[in-house]
Parts: structure tokens; C-alpha cells; sequence
């Protein structure tokens, strides 16, 4: 299972210098990557369509996770094959470069491969909300945390996070000291024996923070910067697929708007269908985590969400240009939306009409 880490950003900028965003396949050849990766994103499969994926580790990837499992997609001739990688630095390598088909990524992963020259666009939600930025005892405010350590992920959703809630005070980031992690249970960790004095995480992690460190508190949950239902993570594709078979980008689609419908109808069968595989905590952990990081694919909300939180990044010097409205595309999930009535009205968590 990949997890967050701390130097996709950095990945992103070599891959870009050396061509392997623009240049596709071919180019990612010298990448290290296994060779068995190096087969096609599409290729039939007991005449099905395989489209390779890749993902994260947190809640906001629930909604993939059951697709896979349940085998979702596959009424609509898709075959979903995780590509698993260790990192999250893997993920975004794979899929800028075009060794994967689709991937569930943070909203600034993806916003970083679209500086770099990734044929990428965003076609629907994955999660929503989530991202809590914790202080330990005795931090209450932003003022508090002027001089003290802020644990993230370099130019994550949960750097940016912390950014806006300080900027949004009247402070400088530069306030405090940030240091960058590697793993998501690293940076628990880190937060948990008192290395670090802030953490700013996803779930479940954050609710792990929370319960093993007396005293702690959440700064905030993005509600009060954001408003509710705020992205930290989206299902993007690569532009070239969208392209030659729509149909495919679809059908993924609806499995993860099915996989919705699943977890907000029986949330407990949806954790155990991933507990142990995906995530290794306990089932009343993940059912708090899962509360707070809801699965929502409709996210047409938060196209406005999405190009302010590239100004925020341009400003912390992570990208050149904001987000252009190309970007993001939501021509093919309001044809889900259209042709799956019924479903889409059976949703809880929706852009409002």
C-alpha cells in the first residue's frame, strides 16, 4: 500500500526536467521502475478492459478501494489493476509519466504535474475533507505556533493546510520551523513521541495523533478555512486516455460513485471489505477516521477550491502558473450522473444542484 511522502514534489521537478511527463511510456523506460509495469495501461483480460491505477493510503481512497475489491466496474467491461507502489512519490512518478491509466492523488500532487507538463485532468472526486492540522499541548491559535515544529508532507494538501490557516491569521509560514517527513506513520510517529510540536495529517493518522498524544487538540479541521466538503483528494486521468477510450474513464467513475453509495449505506461492511488489506488499524479507529474523510466523487464544488489552492501554492514557490481551467474536466462524470439517475440521487454527499 503507498503511502504519503516527503519528496514527491522534488520527483515531480526531476521528472519534469528530464522529459519523462511530456514524453510519456517511452521516456519512463529509464525510469527504476519493475519491469512488469511496463506493459500496456489497456489490455483485455477475460474480455475486459484493464485500466491500470494507482493510489494513496488514506480515507480518500475508500471509494477505489471498494471499486477494486467488489470488482465494481467490471458490469461496464473494466478490469480496475492496482499498480502497487511504496510511496507516494511512486504514485505521481507512474502516473505523470503514463505507466498508469487513472490515479487517486491530493489535490497538489496533481496540480504539480499540471505545472510540469503532465497531460493530465481531474474527471471526478475521491475524498473530501479530512486534513487536520494538530497542535500539541498547550497550542490553541495560529499565534501559538510562531517558533515551533510543524510536521507535513513537502507540498502536500497537508502543507498546504497549515500555509493557509497561518496566512489566513496574518502570519508568516516562515513563523514556524517545518520539517518534512517520508511516510504517513513516520510522520505519526514523529507527533505521537514529542519530536514534533505540530502535525498537520489525513486520516486515520490524524485520529491516531489525537487519541495516543495527551493533551493534543485540532487546529483545524479545514472546515473553517474551506467550508465543508473541501478535496484533499481526486480521481485524475491521463489526457491521451480520455481521449481514446472514454467510455473506460466512465465506467471507473460510476464504480467509485457505486462505492460511495455502498459506504454511506452500510459504512461497517465497506471498512471490513478494506480493513487489514488496505488499512492496518482497528475498525473503531478507521469508523471515526472514515466520519471525518467521506467519500464524495461528485466535487463540481470545488473547481473554484482547486485553482485557490494553486494560488496558495505559487506563493509558497511550488508552481509557476495557477491551475488553468482545462484542467479540470467534468464532462464525463456528469455523463455518469445523467445516464445513472438513480444512483447519483441516492447519494448523500453531492454538489448541490
Amino acid at each position: 500500500m503507498c503511502e504519503r511522502c516527503g519528496n514527491t514534489y522534488h520527483k515531480i521537478q526531476e521528472a519534469s526536467r528530464r522529459g519523462f511527463l511530456k514524453g510519456g511510456a517511452a521516456a519512463a523506460a529509464s525510469l527504476a521502475i519493475p519491469a512488469g509495469l511496463m506493459s500496456p495501461g489497456m489490455a483485455a483480460a477475460q474480455g475486459l478492459t484493464r485500466i491500470k491505477a494507482t493510489h494513496g493510503g488514506g480515507l480518500c481512497n475508500l471509494g477505489i478501494f471498494l471499486a477494486k475489491e467488489r470488482k465494481l466496474a467490471e458490469a461496464d467491461g473494466v478490469d480496475l489493476d492496482f499498480v502497487v507502489t511504496p510511496t507516494t512519490t511512486d504514485v505521481v512518478t507512474l502516473f505523470g509519466a503514463g505507466m498508469v491509466d487513472v490515479s487517486v492523488i491530493p489535490y497538489s500532487n496533481f496540480i504539480t504535474l499540471v505545472d510540469a507538463g503532465a497531460p493530465v485532468q481531474i474527471v471526478a472526486g475521491a475524498g473530501v475533507e479530512g486534513c487536520i492540522l494538530i497542535g500539541s499541548e498547550g497550542i490553541s491559535s495560529p499565534a501559538d505556533l510562531k517558533g515551533k515544529t510543524i510536521g507535513t508532507f513537502q507540498a502536500d494538501t497537508l502543507e498546504v493546510l497549515p500555509y493557509d490557516y497561518m496566512t489566513s491569521a496574518g502570519m508568516e509560514f516562515a513563523d514556524a520551523e517545518i520539517r518534512y517527513f517520508n511516510t504517513s506513520p513516520e510522520l505519526a510517529a514523529a507527533f505521537i513521541n514529542g519530536a514534533i510540536d505540530a502535525v498537520s495529517h489525513i486520516e486515520p493518522y490524524a485520529t491516531q495523533c489525537l487519541q495516543e498524544r495527551a493533551g493534543s487538540t485540532v487546529l483545524t479541521d479545514g472546515l473553517d478555512l474551506y467550508g465543508a466538503g473541501y478535496s484533499d483528494c481526486v480521481l485524475a486521468a491521463r489526457t491521451p486516455l480520455l481521449e481514446e477510450n472514454p467510455d473506460a474513464v466512465k465506467a471507473v467513475i460510476k464504480a467509485m460513485m457505486t462505492a460511495q453509495y455502498q459506504s454511506e449505506t452500510d459504512t461497517a461492511a465497506a471498512l471490513a471489505t478494506t480493513q487489514g488489506t488496505y488499512y492496518k488499524t482497528s475498525l473503531e479507529a478507521l469508523t471515526l477516521a472514515q466520519s471525518r474523510q467521506p467519500v464524495m466523487i461528485d466535487q463540481r464544488n470545488n473547481s473554484d477550491f482547486f485553482l485557490e489552492r494553486s494560488v496558495s501554492m505559487q506563493k509558497m514557490g511550488y508552481v509557476k502558473e495557477t491551475l488553468p481551467d482545462s484542467a479540470v474536466n467534468w464532462t464525463l462524470l456528469e455523463e455518469v450522473i445523467s445516464e445513472n439517475a438513480d444512483l447519483y440521487d441516492s447519494l448523500n454527499l453531492k454538489t448541490a444542484a
